[in-house]
């Protein structure tokens, strides 16, 4: 009997031995994968749709989470302090890449990574040069790089122009931190008074600023709300239509998911799925050995009208001539 236990005793801890090794062995193999950490500045739907494109274009390149590579993603809620802990950790947990969706997410995890040597790819941040991520598009040479999305200006005035052909005034709601939402402004502003557009821009500082500035917009008599990629405002998006649709004025947006899900009647948009794909094929690359320092940032700007006949009747627009057979998008 004694003989019997010591058999099964020892078959027990054989079992176990050969559990733990092929623990290890795992473990070895997990740990030898290349580590892909992803931060998002705020969970809004465009930069929803930035995400989903990366994760697109890493597996068509070859990267796939938990087989082929590990991949940690972080929201940071639109908080700056959140985003740039979780850059922070991103370094001290040796990330091999950080892939920064949106400028706010870009800016702190460069400046996270750039003394670790750990490269960074960013997507959807409209002036890099602006936000001091890279020396030039042609050649970074900072150890950052990306994609930028270019907005189609006079495809966007144009557009409000024949929607509303008595529009004399354009508001637009900007963050005064954000680098991408001030180049936007400066290019609306630039090209606006060829469209017989007037600008009356309001600055804010943070979210809790949203409402009284959407406000004032209305206050000051804007037959319209153009909205940029605005972080911030894009991400409280509610208090600006909460403001403007009872006063009868109209809000276009900077992307299709703003038209959507978010009240906007149309937009010249650019496609942010698209757009995060080749942000993934180029952090691909990065991973396979490419110069990161020599990368050039890739601008997406390629774009199309789109509009909601559910938002526009709110307002009583119809399609103009000229914008009939474009694509609709409603919630």
């Amino acid at each position: 009997m004694k003989q019997v236990m010591n058999k099964g005793l020892a078959l027990l801890l054989l079992l176990a031995l050969v559990l733990s090794l092929a623990a290890c062995s795992g473990g070895g193999e997990q740990e030898d994968l290349p580590k892909i950490g992803i931060l998002q500045f705020a969970p809004h739907a465009s930069l929803d749709n930035c995400y989903e494109g990366i994760i697109q274009g890493l597996a068509d390149a070859g990267y796939t989470d938990g087989k082929t590579c590990k991949i940690e993603f972080v929201n940071g809620q639109g908080e700056g302090e959140t985003n740039a802990l979780a850059a922070a950790n991103f370094v001290n947990s040796g990330m091999d890449i950080i892939i920064a969706i949106a400028t706010p997410s870009a800016m702190p995890a460069y400046a996270a990574a750039k003394d670790a040597g750990i490269p960074v790819i960013f997507s959807a941040v409209s002036d890099p040069l602006g936000a001091g991520l890279v020396k030039s598009f042609e050649e970074p040479g900072t150890g950052a790089s990306g994609t930028s999305d270019g907005l189609n200006y006079e495809g966007q005035l144009r557009m409000i122009r024949a929607f509303q052909p008595g529009a004399k005034k354009i508001g637009i709601l900007y963050t005064t931190s954000e680098a991408n939402s001030l180049a936007q402004l400066g290019n609306y502003q630039a090209l606006a008074g060829e469209f017989g557009f007037e600008i009356v821009a309001i600055g804010i500082t943070d979210a809790s600023e949203v409402a009284t500035g959407a406000a004032a917009l209305v206050a000051a008599g804007v037959d319209c709300i153009n909205n940029l990629t605005d972080n911030n405002v894009v991400n409280n998006f509610a208090m600006v239509t909460a403001a403007a649709d009872p006063a009868g004025i109209p809000c276009y947006g900077s992307e299709e998911e703003q038209v959507a899900r978010y009240g906007c009647i149309a937009s010249e948009t650019l496609d942010y799925i698209a757009l995060g794909h080749t942000t993934g094929t180029m952090a691909a690359e990065v991973l396979k050995g490419a110069d990161i320092l020599a990368m050039p940032v890739r601008l997406v700007n390629e774009s199309e009208p789109v509009y909601s006949s559910i938002n526009m009747a709110k307002f009583g627009i119809e399609l103009p001539e000229g914008y009939q057979g474009i694509r609709e998008r409603n919630e």
